[in-house]
C-alpha cells in the first residue's frame, strides 16, 4: 500500500513542473493573442496607404473651383503602378495617366515659393501636390492670353455666365474647359494675369499639369514637367471637408470640434467624386 501511494504522488510532482515551464509561453501566447492583431491590422493599414489608397489635404486655392482649401480626398496609387514600399520597384500600372484628370504627385522643395520636379532636385525635401493633367508625353503646349492650346489646337471654353468668390472675396468668371473627353470648371480673373508658357512639347515619359484656378496657380508653366515615376495616382473621392483656420493647440478644445462640425463642415461635398464629365 505505501508503495502504491508513493506513485501516486509522483504523478502530480511531475505535472507541476511541466505547468511551471509553460507558464512564461502561456503568457507570451496571451499577449501575442491581445497585440498580435492590432500588429496586423496596423500593418495592413500601412500597406494600403503605401501600395492602394492615400489620403490628401488640398491646402492651396490652385485648384479652385474643383478642390476647396480643406478637402481631404483619396487617391489611387495602384492605378498608375504602386511602388513597394522600401524600395524602387514599381507594380504594373493599370492604364496610363489620362488627359483631364486631377491627380497627385511629389515634387522637390528649395524652399518658399522654390518647387521643382524631384528628378532635377534629388536632394531636397519631397512634397504632394494636386493639379489637372493636361499635356501628355509627346503633346505640345502653349498657354498664351489666358487660352490653352495642345498640339496646335485651342483648347475651346465656354463662359457660364456664373462667378466664383474666394476665401479673399476676388470674384473670378466661371468658365468650362473642354479638353479632348473631359469638360471641367476653371476660374478666370479678368484682371489678373496668369502665367503663360511658348510652345513646348512634353517629353517622354512626363506630363504637364495646370490648376483650375489659372491665374493663382503655380504649376508646369513654371516649375516644368513630371515623370511618371513621381506620381502617386489619381483622385477618386472626397472623403471629408470643412474650412478649418484653427490651429493645434486649439484643437485640443472639444467645443473647437463642436463650432467646427456645426459651422464649418462642407457635408455636401463628402462622397464627392472627380470623373471627367
Amino acid at each position: 500500500m505505501r508503495v502504491a501511494v508513493e506513485e501516486r504522488r509522483k504523478g502530480p510532482i511531475v505535472d507541476s513542473t511541466d505547468l511551471s515551464e509553460g507558464a512564461p509561453a502561456s503568457l507570451a501566447r496571451r499577449a501575442w493573442d491581445q497585440i498580435g492583431p492590432i500588429v496586423l491590422a496596423v500593418a495592413i493599414a500601412l500597406l494600403i496607404r503605401a501600395m492602394v489608397i492615400e489620403s490628401y489635404y488640398v491646402p492651396s486655392e490652385s485648384m479652385l473651383p474643383t478642390l476647396l482649401i480643406g478637402d481631404h480626398v483619396f487617391v489611387n496609387k495602384f492605378v498608375y503602378g504602386a511602388k513597394i514600399p522600401f524600395t524602387d520597384i514599381r507594380l504594373p500600372a493599370l492604364r496610363a495617366p489620362r488627359r483631364g484628370e486631377i491627380a497627385v504627385f511629389a515634387l522637390g522643395r528649395r524652399g518658399p515659393g522654390q518647387i521643382c520636379p524631384l528628378d532635377e532636385c534629388p536632394d531636397y525635401p519631397s512634397e504632394g501636390f494636386v493639379k489637372r493633367i493636361v499635356g501628355l508625353p509627346g503633346d505640345r503646349v502653349e498657354y498664351r492670353d489666358g487660352v490653352l492650346y495642345v498640339n496646335d489646337q485651342r483648347i475651346p471654353w465656354e463662359d457660364t455666365g456664373r462667378t466664383f468668390n474666394d476665401e479673399g472675396g476676388r470674384e473670378y468668371k466661371l468658365e468650362n474647359e473642354m479638353l479632348p473627353d473631359c469638360t471641367h470648371e476653371v476660374l478666370d480673373h479678368p484682371r489678373m494675369a496668369g502665367l503663360g508658357n511658348a510652345p513646348f512639347t512634353v517629353p517622354p515619359g512626363r506630363y504637364y499639369f495646370l490648376g483650375d484656378n489659372r491665374d493663382n496657380s503655380n504649376d508646369s508653366r513654371a516649375w516644368g514637367t513630371v515623370r511618371l515615376e513621381e506620381l502617386k495616382g489619381p483622385v477618386i473621392v472626397n472623403y471629408w471637408s470643412w474650412n478649418n483656420q484653427e490651429s493645434w493647440a486649439a484643437m485640443l478644445n472639444p467645443l473647437t470640434w463642436v463650432r467646427l462640425l456645426l459651422r464649418e463642415m462642407r457635408w455636401g461635398r463628402i462622397g464627392m467624386t472627380y470623373r471627367c464629365q
